[in-house]
């Protein structure tokens, strides 16, 4: 058996509490929840008289603690469950039979939460499909179990929020209507990781940063998410949401606010929120010609990845022929304020692509003049870029002499890996769970951004609603035509991740 994780002494280890998972056989509990909470459980970051609750449907213990087994031997090898751990691991579960539309569920829930101890410290995860969060709120509020009287009570919800601006209010009414805001957490694994988080510390811990982060010296930015998969087994939801909704409303607009936000006076949650909300609020709005001009959508064609055949994207299990589904999706935003003011910030993401990168890049803008009799090259402009993964980290582009008795200029790439192994840092949902149990709301959406987003990629939506046709690219290919001209004014162009 391997050597287990050391406790993380600079953590805090949450209070006792229930850990409820609604969709406990769902994919994202076998992938993702559960390793995550064996992992948390090592380290000390879960109180070891806390409980995990499965709210499971036609199934029975055995069943499935069986599928809590597989799942943790399929996905989390590493994890290495020797009988000995994984009974010490089981002895912490407990199933609650029962349907998430069936009133009795949550009454039988109650029971078993009093008969553990008591109706205390509460998270209920909430690992099914969107449609059903307003459900097991007022299903969870019925049952009493969104009181406060003992302890606390965390209703944690997974993106879409909503799948535009109507349906994002609707559904912030009607979980606001049977549960207080302050109660709810929505996730976005994206903001767990923990080189996503390290930007903030790059530039409110670094006061090299700040004189430079402004429109003086930057030429623009560009925040992606590129990916070599396709949709996978998702065709029924992608269908409806397309890279626009799946990535940029969500992921890449939180990363814009954290890199564009001005320094909180304290880093606290409201603190931190409030000063995103004043990003969202000055980003332009798009008008119908804006969106032609501003924005790129395209889809995969078939092509080869890691030298594998694939299909496009038309031709994959569920989805439609004729589909005009964005697989990439660009969007050019402009912050109007006094520090952005005519810095675009450039929002890509696409599946099937060369290389499976997410960045922010910082282009600064070019040397003013070239003082330097440079034949093999001129002074490139400097590139700071942020990797988030795979390997997370900061490069650093600059201009160096070459070595000889020339003053030829070369490009100097400096990296500074953010962790030497992979296991010095923690998943993303073992930092937000983490940060549920704890009470800490930094990392997670509130009512108003949630809504100001959709807000601003609403005009995009409508634009790209009814479109019959869409550009294609190859798969397995940076050959996206649009993204250059997008970029055109951009020093440097389109930054394709290397």
């Amino acid at each position: 058996m391997s050597a287990q994780p050391e406790p993380l002494l600079s953590a805090q280890t949450a209070a006792p509490a229930s850990i409820v998972i609604f969709g406990a056989t769902g994919d994202l509990t076998k992938r993702k929840l559960m390793p995550a909470l064996v992992r948390m459980l090592d380290c000390g970051l879960v109180h070891p008289d806390s409980r995990i609750l499965g709210v499971v449907r036609d199934m029975d213990q055995d069943e499935w603690l069986q599928l809590v087994r597989d799942g943790l031997a399929e996905f989390s090898p590493a994890v290495s469950m020797d009988e000995a751990r994984w009974q010490a691991f089981a002895a912490r579960l407990r199933m609650v039979p029962g349907d998430l539309d069936d009133e009795g569920t949550y009454t039988r829930l109650a029971d078993t939460l009093e008969e553990l101890g008591g109706r205390k410290n509460a998270m209920f995860y909430c690992a099914i499909p969107p449609a059903w969060y307003g459900k097991t709120a007022t299903g969870l509020n019925r049952a009493g179990l969104t009181r406060e009287d003992e302890g606390y009570r965390r209703l944690v919800i997974e993106k879409p929020f909503g799948m535009d601006l109507g349906s994002a209010r609707a559904l912030n009414r009607e979980l606001q209507s049977v549960i207080d805001e302050s109660q709810i957490f929505r996730i976005d694994h994206y903001l767990g990781k923990e080189s996503v988080q390290n930007l903030l510390v790059y530039r409110f811990a670094n006061s090299i940063m700040e004189p430079l982060w402004n429109r003086n010296y930057i030429d623009h930015i560009q925040i992606s998410v590129a990916e070599t998969l396709g949709i996978e087994y998702r065709a029924k939801y992608y269908e409806h949401s397309g890279a626009l909704r799946d990535m940029i409303q969500s992921h890449l607009m939180q990363l814009m606010t954290l890199v564009a936000m001005e320094p909180p006076v304290e880093f606290t949650a409201d603190a931190v929120r409030d000063e995103k909300m004043k990003v969202l609020r000055a980003v332009r709005r798009f008008t119908p010609q804006d969106v032609q001009q501003q924005t790129v959508a395209a889809q995969y064609a078939s092509g080869h990845v890691h030298g594998e055949d694939v299909a496009a994207y038309v031709s994959e299990d569920g989805v439609s022929p004729e589909s005009a589904t964005e697989t990439f999706a660009a969007v050019r935003f402009h912050i109007d304020n006094w520090r952005w003011q005519g810095v675009p910030f450039i929002l890509w993401t696409g599946k099937r692509l060369q290389k499976k990168v997410s960045e922010v890049m910082i282009r600064f803008r070019k040397p003013p003049f070239n003082l330097f009799d440079t034949h093999a090259s001129v002074p490139a402009a400097n590139a700071l870029v942020f990797r988030l993964q795979p390997d997370g980290g900061v490069v650093l582009r600059m201009n160096a002499k070459m070595p000889g008795l020339t003053t030829d200029i070369q490009r100097l790439v400096m990296r500074a890996p953010y962790a030497n192994d992979a296991a010095e840092t923690a998943d993303a949902y073992e930092i937000l769970m983490h940060d549920v149990l704890t009470g800490d709301r930094t990392l997670f959406s509130r009512s108003d951004e949630v809504e100001e987003s959709w807000e601003i990629v609403e005009p995009v939506l409508t634009a790209w609603k009814d479109r019959y046709s869409i550009e294609r690219y190859r798969a397995g290919t940076w050959d996206i035509p649009a993204m250059v001209a997008l970029t055109h004014d951009c020093v440097g162009g389109w930054h394709r991740p290397t």
